[in-house]
């Protein structure tokens, strides 16, 4: 069966955006793209900062609320929707839960053939990248390098501390359409 979705899990300026671009230029067929930083900026502004909807504290940890949890469920429906209808996506996501997180997306990907990628960064690396990004907590990304990949199986890791996007991205793209080896 053919890849129909990529999963990306890594932590806060691990490097999934700059491999997702990559991904989408190196693979042959069109794939769409989608994250959980434009799932949280497509939410009304009262819930991005608010109990119900996502809270970032000033250290970086980030709560997520039950409207939160409502809203994302129905957009992984969707997602998942796309992706049954004949869309190949891939998903640039923090599993803030580890393995729980990873299982809120197993529960809906029946029939679905997809990649788990596996995002590192070393941590000062990451908190370097927050800093120049300028558009992140400081301590998120240290918080979340391995928090994330707690007990999450994965079919491929990738580590962007010494290895560009690009090259990443050929990697995951070799994996693309070949069984899991799970």
């Amino acid at each position: 069966m053919a890849t129909q979705m990529i999963i990306l899990n890594g932590g806060s300026s691990a490097g999934k955006s700059g491999i997702v671009r990559c991904l989408q230029d190196v693979l042959p067929d069109p794939w769409l793209a989608f994250g959980c930083d434009s799932f949280v900026e497509s939410m009304p502004a009262r819930m991005q900062a608010s109990q119900e909807g996502i809270e970032v504290a000033a250290d970086g940890a980030v709560t997520l609320g039950e409207d939160f949890r409502t809203l994302e469920e129905a957009w992984t429906e969707g997602i998942v929707a796309m992706a049954r209808a004949g869309a190949r996506i891939i998903i640039d996501d923090v599993f803030l839960g580890g393995a729980a997180s990873q299982r809120r997306w197993l529960k809906r990907l029946d029939g679905v053939e997809v990649l788990w990628v596996g995002v590192r960064c070393d941590s000062a690396v990451a908190e370097g990248r927050e800093v120049a990004r300028g558009d992140r907590a400081r301590g998120m990304a240290a918080s979340q390098a391995e928090l994330v990949h707690d007990g999450v199986v994965y079919d491929l890791e990738v580590d962007t501390t010494r290895t560009e996007s690009m090259a990443c991205a050929r990697t995951i793209a070799a994996r693309v359409g070949r069984p899991p080896e799970r």
